[in-house]
């Protein structure tokens, strides 16, 4: 007989509010926060309203003694987990309770969901809802104790003060609405209650069985799932460092930076990196849950013992001192931000073994930020976190596994010694020019180069503007440093060559100003080459020696065969990118860089433009009711224009389009870059037809 690893059980809405409130039902859990639209919980209340079934809630017993508390709290620990069904719990308790709910940016909000009881109609509350005295603009007033008949009796007055009259029969009708909304809170949910004992890969089996979004639980989630158990205070606290990582401040220390912003699975790896050397999860969730791995039984203390470890781990990792130090690290390897970062997995890791290296072996930070830096380089240029990561992960610990604590000299030579025997020399002049044939904008392997441009200080080709503005995140010029073809498109086509792989190859692009680009356009090199560097009086020999020698240009270049020069500039690219490295072990290399030429165009920090949607609209370069398509993230995201130039996105109405973009994106970003307009030309992002309406409107008035 096929054993049983659940029983039924039958719960009212008010008994899971009442539950959830004494804390015996953890919400949320397994899943990450709250994703749901309001008009998925306006759904909700609607199908529940009219007597529809709304699907089971799947729970999960924790197996916590009675009497258990969290962590540093009286808190009881829950006695049930969800397990599927959060969603709908979670907009049955906000709705009834007023409570706010975590969104996925981890940022906090109000579901408001309106009612209107003439035609039973519910409705996401927005302003002329409030108006609206057909409607009660939020039901959660309803659920409110001894409040019920008041909200009644203020909705009938409302209403009687529209109309000219209303008749008893009316207003009972009315009433007997609002009193079957009211009863609600006894709709009854079947649940399913999982054994304690019942294993954490059987209930992601489960979970994948029966949920119908397609969504996957890890063993992050567990582990996330097991802090809300027993310490609910260290789960939020990676939350709301994951959240501040958003959001600039200007007026208290925050994590915000230009690199990562880190999910609560990716801070947890990083802990019990620190805490355990441990990079496979499952292992983490077993040491955890406090069970013996002879007997099989989980004990208690040994559970709290293993807490206490990841408790005092966490502190170190949300430290912002060590976190600020840390990510100098990377400024030091010659990464700026985001757009040079390719994995993210790299920051990760190697923010487990800075903290390693300083909290457990005490390494100088000024010696440290020498090492670590090599580290990261060597980390992110290689790919030594992608695919089987966790495998090269515990690795890593492993070569530090020997070592005693304090022993910060050993630290730094097993770092080293990796590092060497990573970073051949075969690497250098074979694998590091191979990896450069590619077109990729975001391989390793040009972010490198990139990196290494910045180790150098170097100035754009042609130019006395440092190509470390190009690469700023926190600067947006209208005009700047771009990538430019040293052999145009055209210039190639014209020549057979239409491979459009082979033309935009990372070994046929530099980094120029933009009217240099313009000036070039489609001319042959041994055309425009001796004329660029005729116009450009200011650059000595000395400067065109050293900026030949940044942007890897072979000598003659410009009257080489095609695929001889794409040869020839891998193998120097890699020169640079390895000469640069080399600078990360010079203890007199600082990434202080001077203030910038006065002769080259100083960047502004983002610029104000003056224009709106609503201006490119009646310029005609945008109709109402064009869609919006996400530029950064592959085109998963779509809004929609509307009449008065808001920007409408999965039902919320957005005010600019940088407020729509950073809904979608969870964190402040520059809409005008995000989006892409889906118009009659074709995909066009808005910057441009921001810049041509600008354009035009220069044009009339010098005209005038």
């Amino acid at each position: 007989m096929a054993t049983t690893l659940f029983k039924d059980a039958t719960y009212s809405v008010s008994g899971l509010v009442r539950e959830i409130e004494r804390g015996d039902i953890a919400l949320p859990d397994i899943q990450r926060p709250f994703v749901w639209r309001a008009t998925k919980v306006r759904d909700l209340l609607d199908s529940m309203y009219k007597g529809f079934p709304v699907g089971f809630l799947l729970f999960w017993e924790t197996g916590a003694d009675a009497g258990a508390r969290q962590i540093g709290t009286s808190q009881a620990a829950p006695r049930l987990l969800i397990v599927d069904g959060q969603q709908r719990l979670t907009s049955l308790f906000a709705v009834m309770t007023g409570t706010e709910v975590l969104k996925a940016d981890y940022s906090y909000t109000r579901i408001k969901i309106a009612f209107r009881p003439a035609d039973a109609t519910f409705a996401v509350t927005d302003a002329a809802i409030e108006k609206d005295p057909e409607f009660i603009p939020d039901v959660s007033v309803l659920w409110r104790p001894r409040n019920r008949r008041n909200v009644e009796r203020e909705y009938l007055a409302r209403l009687a003060a529209k109309r000219s009259e209303m008749a008893q029969d009316e207003q009972d009708r009315l009433a007997e609405a609002i009193d079957r909304l009211y009863d609600l809170y006894d709709y009854s949910f079947k649940v399913m209650v999982l054994q304690p004992d019942v294993e954490e890969a059987q209930v992601a089996d489960i979970f994948v069985r029966i949920n119908s979004e397609g969504v996957t639980l890890n063993q992050a989630d567990f582990i996330l799932t097991l802090m809300s158990v027993f310490w609910e205070k260290g789960r939020r606290e990676l939350e709301d460092f994951a959240r501040a990582c958003k959001t600039p401040s200007l007026s208290v220390a925050s994590p915000f930076n230009w690199y990562i912003q880190p999910q609560p699975p990716q801070l947890l790896r990083v802990t019990v990196a620190l805490a355990f050397r441990r990079a496979r999860l499952e292992h983490v969730y077993t040491l955890l849950r406090g069970r013996d791995m002879e007997t099989g039984k989980v004990d208690p203390a040994r559970r709290q013992a293993q807490f206490a470890r990841l408790e005092e781990a966490q502190a170190h990792v949300v430290n912002l001192t060590h976190w600020h130090e840390f990510l100098t690290c990377l400024e030091r390897a010659g990464f700026r931000g985001a757009k040079m970062i390719s994995s993210e997995n790299a920051i990760v890791y190697t923010y487990g073994m800075w903290l390693i290296g300083r909290v457990d072996h005490q390494v100088p930070l000024h010696r440290l930020r020498e090492v670590i830096a090599r580290w990261f380089f060597m980390a992110h240029t290689t790919g030594r976190y992608s695919g089987t990561f966790e495998s090269q992960a515990e690795q890593d610990f492993g070569r530090l596994r020997d070592l005693h604590a304090g022993d910060g000299d050993g630290y730094c030579r097993a770092l080293d010694a990796i590092v060497n025997d990573t970073l051949t020399n075969d690497y250098w002049t074979i694998t590091l020019p191979n990896a450069l044939g590619t077109s990729a904008s975001k391989s390793p392997a040009l972010l490198a180069y990139l990196a290494a441009l910045n180790i150098h200080d170097a100035d754009a080709l042609l130019s006395t503007v440092k190509v470390r503005y190009r690469l700023d995140p926190a600067i947006t010029a209208k005009k700047g440093i771009e990538r430019h073809h040293l052999f145009p498109r055209q210039h190639l086509r014209k020549r057979g060559i239409t491979d459009s792989k082979q033309i935009n190859q990372i070994a046929n692009l530099a980094l120029v100003d933009w009217h240099d680009n313009i000036a070039i356009s489609d001319q042959a090199p041994a055309a425009y080459w001796p004329h660029e560097i005729a116009a450009k009086p200011q650059l000595d020999t000395d400067s065109l020696t050293r900026q030949r020698y940044w942007h890897a240009l072979p000598e003659n270049w410009q009257t080489m065969a095609y695929a001889n020069f794409l040869s020839s500039r891998r193998r120097l690219m890699a020169q640079v990118t390895r000469d640069a490295f080399a600078r990360l072990n010079d203890s007199t290399y600082q990434p202080q860089y001077e203030p910038p030429a006065e002769s080259g165009p100083a960047p502004t920090k983002r610029t104000y433009y003056g224009v709106s949607v609503t201006d490119l609209i009646d310029e005609g370069l945008l109709r109402v009711g064009d869609v919006l398509l996400d530029a950064q993230d592959g085109g998963g995201v779509a809004a929609q224009i509307m009449q008065d130039g808001r920007i409408e996105m999965d039902g919320d109405i957005h005010e600019t389009v940088s407020a729509a973009a950073a809904a979608a994106k969870g964190g402040a970003v520059n809409g005008w870059e995000y989006w892409f307009a889906d118009t009659p030309d074709g995909l066009r992002p808005l910057a441009s037809l921001r810049d041509e309406f600008l354009t035009r409107k220069e044009e009339r008035t010098s005209a005038m």
